[in-house]
């Protein structure tokens, strides 16, 4: 390796050894896609954005993308969330080709540009580069992306980007700050918002996904804990933990206009929360008071009440079976509840100490954590029978599951166990097996988190760990025998972690799909990649200029810029005015004029106060320090508007360093080409 490569010899977390399998599969790709008498068959798109078509290798891929609010054949524009989606199906038959795992980059065709005329290879000589992972060479926008969020004890939330983490240094794109500690989150059903409760501030805080910044806060009724998200994602409910018990209950946010549309007094004491598959009816816990309350979810009404006794601690619901399971902690049992009118149907004996229970993925087998027996059961719902009763050391708290694990959390041990969901069933013996995720208890750290300490990672045969004794967020892979890699979270007090999926989704049979946010205007090289078979096709799309960018108010903001495109390294004097269009002119004299700006799509955030520089004028400096687009925003609190209630501008950022490299790179490529070619 050249000694400018050596850099990347430093990228050992998973993503990056990732990135480089995907790097070997599809180098094949690059090597022989459309090369003399391979070519794939492409239509050419109809009208607006239309639908592009490409054919090869028995595949059809059919490439559509197109505005959410507005006609699918209008044009894309700046600023707007669109539908990118990619049709796979067999050419002979037209059957949809299902369960694969594609990828797709966007990127402004014009930024990383080859040879005239070559557009295709241009495009992907570009992903070649992606794949390889290097430094500062990124797409604008990468639709195979996520994140990982780690909430803090110290009121923040870190963004972490593990396709970029190098040794010793984590790639934290965010902190983003919380008035008072977060309790427990979830992502909405889009991924577009992150929900955190903070029972000290009776308050639901909403983190904007694009920008990683709190857009609003949502009052939640007394001590807001346990949040739940129906499943159809229309509501957000939130667990009231009041010690008043007519404040006790539940309040219910609708997830699109972020408005409280009920609140349901359930009983007395800490609430768990589950909902049937159709979203009809919601179950709430009443620690307290020894009951599980039985909302409506249409009317938000009580529409029945079941006395558990003892202290129901955790609650789900099987859709195999039908039924709400109760883990009732004090007499030790499982109590299920049934039928049409949910009654109780039976009660499973165990040992007293139960703690939370959860589903394995198909919904064949409840298991359920004993902290004092050091056990964990597994319950078959098909006979609501205890089929194995593991032994799991140190006080186990916490379940998650991927396809093929169970993973179980210990509050007295650095151990994860795994229990292989293959080996459950009446008869069988589970295997079971285990990794140190750090070197000390989680309970080392005092208070443990309600949110969860363990999750499934975006891929599903791994899993994400944190331990808050260390304040380490670990990344296993399954068949390793220890972590691959890990985060550290200097600066912060780790206690749970999230992950957010911004990748392709197959949302039908064979169409991959995800939205995002178009951030420019300008011509869009879309590249897409298969790797069985090896396929690499690249798209294109097309987005102009919006001059009337969404504006929620009677407030226009006007920025005066000679252009555009800035370069990096430069501090760019942004200014604007703020027009009232009932007056017409320029408002003056504005104390609290602030301005965001972040590198898309969250990165290097800067939040600042403008000064006035002319009456009715204002100013800020924008650093910029990549190469990428740059969103700058204003908010105005005199004026009751905020970040997204005004027009915004986007600065573009090309980097004469990296465009010299990459047209070195590329003309080291075709030189060895033509060296083996000869």
């Amino acid at each position: 390796m050249a000694p400018r490569d050596s850099y990347l010899r430093s990228f050992l977390t998973a993503s990056i050894l990732a990135l480089a399998a995907m790097a070997a599969v599809f180098q094949p790709a690059l090597a022989k896609t459309d090369s003399p008498g391979q070519a794939g068959k492409q239509s050419a798109p109809g009208a607006g954005q239309g639908t592009q078509r490409y054919v090869k290798d028995g595949v059809t891929i059919e490439f559509g993308i197109r505005p959410l609010q507005r006609a699918a054949d209008e044009p894309l524009m700046e600023g707007e969330t669109v539908e990118v989606r990619f049709k796979l199906s067999d050419e002979a038959t037209g059957q949809p080709l299902r369960g694969f795992s594609p990828g797709a980059w966007m990127d402004i065709g014009q930024v990383l540009q080859g040879q005239p005329g070559a557009e295709q290879k241009s495009c992907k000589d570009k992903i070649a580069l992606y794949l390889k992972g290097v430094v500062g060479i990124r797409p604008m926008l990468d639709l195979n992306s996520y994140y990982v969020l780690v909430l803090n004890r110290d009121s923040s939330i870190s963004v972490i980007d593990p396709l970029v983490s190098m040794v010793g240094v984590t790639s934290t794109l965010a902190r983003t700050p919380l008035p008072r500690p977060g309790a427990d989150w979830i992502a909405s059903a889009d991924s577009k918002r992150v929900f955190v409760s903070m029972p000290n501030a009776d308050q639901v805080a909403v983190m904007d996904t694009e920008t990683f910044g709190i857009s609003t806060f949502i009052d939640a009724g007394k001590a807001p804990t346990r949040l739940a998200l129906q499943p159809d994602g229309r509501y957000l409910w939130v667990g009231n933990d009041a010690r008043d018990t007519e404040a006790s209950g539940v309040t219910v946010i609708d997830t699109d206009t972020l408005e409280v549309v009920g609140q349901v007094a359930t009983g007395a004491g800490h609430h768990e929360i589950a909902f049937t598959d159709d979203s009809r009816f919601a179950f709430v816990t009443n620690r307290n008071d020894g009951t599980v309350t039985r909302v409506d979810v249409r009317t938000l009404r009580v529409a029945g009440t079941t006395d558990t006794g003892g202290i129901p601690i955790s609650v789900g619901y099987s859709g195999l079976s039908g039924s709400v399971y109760v883990a009732e902690a004090e007499g030790g049992e499982l109590i299920v509840l049934g039928g049409s009118g949910f009654a109780e149907t039976a009660r499973v004996t165990m040992k007293p100490g139960l703690g939370p229970l959860r589903f394995t993925p198909d919904g064949r087998y409840a298991m359920v954590v004993n902290p004092s027996e050091d056990k964990v059961y597994v319950v078959d719902v098909s006979s609501n029978s205890v089929v194995h009763q593991i032994n799991v050391a140190g006080q186990p708290y916490q379940l998650t599951f991927t396809r093929a694990f169970g993973y179980v959390r210990s509050l007295a041990s650095e151990r994860v166990t795994m229990i292989n969901l293959a080996t459950l069933g009446a008869g069988r013996k589970p295997i079971v097996q285990s990794f140190a995720a750090g070197s000390v208890p989680p309970k080392a750290a005092g208070d443990i988190p309600l949110a969860d300490s363990i999750v499934k990672a975006r891929d599903d045969a791994a899993v994400l760990v944190v331990n808050p004794a260390d304040n380490t967020t670990y990344f296993y892979m399954e068949g390793m025998n220890a972590p691959m890699s890990n985060y550290k979270s200097f600066g912060a007090s780790a206690r749970a972690v999230m992950v957010l999926d911004r990748s392709l989704q197959e949302i039908e049979a064979g169409v991959y799909a995800t939205q995002v946010r178009i951030p420019a205007p300008g011509r869009y090289d879309v590249a897409f990649t298969m790797d069985s078979p090896s396929l690499l096709h690249c798209f294109s799309a097309s987005v102009e200029e919006n001059p009337n960018l969404v504006r929620v108010a009677s407030y226009k903001t006007r920025f005066l810029l000679d252009s555009r495109k800035v370069d990096v390294g430069d501090r760019v004097a942004v200014r604007f005015s703020i027009t009232d269009d009932r007056a017409g002119t320029p408002k003056a004299g504005l104390t609290d004029v602030r301005v965001l700006s972040y590198l898309v799509p969250g990165k290097q955030r800067l939040e600042q106060l403008a000064r006035e520089v002319e009456p009715g004028i204002y100013q800020a400096q924008v650093p910029i320090e990549s190469y990428g687009a740059y969103s700058v925003r204003v908010a105005v609190p005199s004026l009751d508007q905020d970040y997204h209630d005004m027009s915004f501008v986007t600065l573009i950022a090309e980097d004469p360093a990296h465009r010299a490299e990459i047209a070195r790179r590329l003309e080291e490529q075709q030189r060895r080409a033509k060296e083996n070619a000869r």
